[in-house]
């Protein structure tokens, strides 16, 4: 066919990330998983003003968990 590139087995395949978890997760110059506190979208007049704070903060994932999160975002 004329105009078509055939790749003849010489490229890897891509894998794909995984949308859901690019959105809540991502990864320090160090290579720690990063992730922001759930609870701090609605509902916050029913909870302190200490909580709210904390909530503010950023978390990271341990060594384990980021393992299986470091497979569904391989390219960030």
């Amino acid at each position: 066919m004329a105009g078509v590139k055939k790749s003849r087995g010489r490229n890897n395949p891509k894998v794909k990330s995984n949308r859901a978890a690019c959105k809540r997760f991502k990864k320090t110059g160090s290579g720690a998983v990063k992730f922001w506190s759930k609870g701090h979208r609605h509902g916050l007049s029913n909870k302190t003003r200490k909580h709210k704070r904390q909530q503010r903060r950023a978390r990271f994932l341990r060594a384990e968990d980021a393992k299986l999160v470091a497979r569904q975002i391989p390219y960030l």
